[in-house]
């Protein structure tokens, strides 16, 4: 007989990991396998995304003569806009959710079949970010700011990777997608790079390999959307990125670089750009708070590898280039003391950051450390 003090610690060492998509369908025209993959899994789906996506899936849609229903889920995936789309699936008495778009439509189309019970297909429009993998949704408030992230109890049930589709995107979105991929290197090694987990030092390393074909095929690809290795590198940006955090977990998902992100989109003047593009500076962000807090110096080299990368594909190097070149000091100040918040994934780091910190490493990262010091009249050599 088993005693049930045995038994409690056993279930309270259990794991959950959500790794991958039930099945991934992806190539040239793979969206004209729609109407098969909706068959096994529901009658009467209710299709989730913006205009122009939801204009993109509706001709297959109708060349199956299904039940359907279109909704756009609004400009951001928030408790507003849930509780409204929550609605039209008990009014319409939806199966099945797909959700087609962006990171915050499939975020959205993911948590809301999570809070319905329901079966879910993505199908994203961009290779911007792995949101269409991933059993995470990110929450933001109606205007646009970050606030928390649900984990959610299975990725997708499929996944629907439309080459064709992906191409029709601006390729500033593959390029913000690769600086969003190439983060978890940065992150997951930095956060759990010591680790003895099988699964952990899986997951890092595998993060490595993602870090090496984006710096050794992202250039070539920009330069032949459609081809070989650009389908290479979305495949790198949508899928192999959400693998990592799959096997990995929370300790292999974010650290600085997305928390510099989530702080930056309670700005009203960064929403004009891609999630991606602020990730991308975020890394640079973090690098320099690794050198300027544990004075490591492999994290300069590691600076000047990815400026010399930003600057060939076109990623943004400093606040200048995220067209915050007008921001103030307070404003500094309000991103960085929310990227430190008590429950940020910045506190993820081998050592302490406060926010006078951070400040001092997102205006270093900015063109020169000397002049904006002197333009700020602040004392910024903090260790």
């Amino acid at each position: 007989m088993i005693e049930s003090s045995n038994i409690s610690q056993t279930t309270t060492t259990l794991l959950s990991l959500n790794i991958a998509p039930a099945q991934v369908i992806r190539g040239k025209n793979a969206l004209a396998q729609l109407g098969e993959a909706i068959a096994r899994l529901g009658n009467n789906p209710l299709i989730v995304g913006g205009d122009r996506s939801l204009s993109i899936i509706q001709p297959y849609l109708q060349s199956y003569n299904l039940k359907f229903t279109q909704t756009n889920y609004g400009s951001d995936c928030s408790e507003g806009s849930l509780a409204n789309l929550r609605q039209t699936v008990a009014t319409q008495k939806a199966d099945l959710i797909i959700g087609i778009g962006g990171g915050k439509a499939l975020d959205t189309a993911k948590l809301l079949a999570h809070q319905c019970h329901l079966p879910i297909i993505t199908i994203p429009t961009s290779a911007a970010t792995c949101a269409a993998w991933t059993a995470l949704s990110n929450i933001y408030s109606d205007q646009g700011a970050f606030l928390y992230d649900v984990s959610l109890t299975r990725c997708p049930d499929l996944l629907i990777l439309d080459y064709d589709i992906i191409k029709t995107a601006p390729s500033r979105t593959l390029i913000a997608g690769i600086g969003d991929a190439i983060a978890k290197w940065y992150e997951a090694s930095v956060s759990s790079g010591h680790s003895e987990q099988t699964m952990i030092i899986a997951a890092v390393q595998q993060a490595r390999v993602l870090r090496d074909i984006l710096f050794q095929k992202s250039t070539a690809a920009l330069q032949e959307p459609g081809g070989e290795t650009w389908q290479e590198v979305v495949d790198a940006a949508v899928l192999l990125a959400g693998v990592i955090g799959g096997i990995g977990g929370a300790q292999c998902r974010t650290v600085a670089a997305h928390a510099i992100h989530n702080g930056l989109t309670h700005l009203s003047t960064s929403h004009s750009q891609l999630h991606g593009e602020k990730v991308a500076y975020g890394i640079l962000v973090q690098l320099r708070l690794e050198e300027m807090v544990q004075g490591n110096q492999l994290a300069i080299a590691a600076r000047q590898q990815l400026l010399k990368f930003y600057q060939e594909i076109g990623l943004p190097k400093s606040l200048g280039d995220l067209g915050l070149t007008e921001i103030s000091l307070s404003e500094l100040w309000q991103v960085a003391e929310i990227a430190c918040s008590p429950n940020s994934d910045i506190h993820r780091l081998p050592f302490k950051v406060v926010p006078e910190q951070l400040v001092a490493a997102m205006v270093s990262t900015t063109v020169s450390f000397e002049v904006e010091k002197q333009n700020l009249g602040m004392n910024l050599d903090i260790k």
